[in-house]
């Protein structure tokens, strides 16, 4: 075994103002910089979807002056503990189509990693109480801004609800999604959409 400590990391949140250095001789670049380099296309998978976690999370007054768990079985938690996890899609894609983007979101269950003993979970299954849809619905490529977010529509539904589907438990398509859960909201609607969910699924 070694005698190094291989705990678990704590990671601070970064304000972007940290500069790069040499044994502590600062260079000329800084996190802020490497953010604008390597996360500046929002519209990006990868990029969108952690977006649209930040975006739910500041829809439903979740505190985000901590660094997000990357790790985590689930993305968020309310001040109540109810357990959120947020799937996002777009019709509009950085790269060139020949097509809008199909609307589907990934829904799989999966197995709970512990990142404090380093295990996996056994059996998989869904971790959250609700799920939060998020898409960004613009469809001119040409105007498309995650950032305007008047943009995107939002879904919340109770976990038992996705459980007791008797298609994919995959992926859930729009159509499905539509059936499954109505007409979306806006950034604005959100909270209230989720305090609904949660009432349905036993007010947590």
């Amino acid at each position: 075994m070694s005698d190094l400590p291989l705990g678990r990391l704590e990671i601070r949140r970064l304000s972007g103002v940290e500069v790069f250095h040499s044994n502590g001789v600062p260079h000329d670049f800084a996190v802020a910089d490497f953010w604008g380099w390597s996360t500046s296309d929002l519209v990006n998978n990868t990029t969108r979807g952690v977006l649209a976690e930040y975006i739910v999370a500041k829809a439903l007054t979740i505190p985000t002056d901590q660094a997000r768990d990357d790790w985590g079985a689930f993305d968020l938690r309310t001040d109540r503990g109810l357990r959120i996890e947020v799937k996002s899609s777009a019709y509009v894609q950085s790269w060139t189509q020949k097509r809008l983007s199909t609307i589907q979101f990934v829904v799989s269950k999966r197995l709970g990693w512990d990142p404090e003993t380093n295990e996996m979970e056994t059996e998989a299954r869904r971790h959250a109480d609700i799920y939060v849809f998020a898409l960004l619905a613009h469809r001119d490529k040409t105007t498309i801004n995650p950032l305007d977010l008047s943009q995107w529509q939002f879904w919340a539904v109770p976990t038992r609800d996705l459980d007791e589907r008797s298609r994919s438990q995959h992926s859930i398509m729009l159509t499905s999604l539509l059936k499954l859960a109505g007409d979306p909201v806006g950034f604005e609607g959100l909270a209230a959409a989720v305090n609904e969910a949660a009432h349905e699924y036993g007010g947590v």
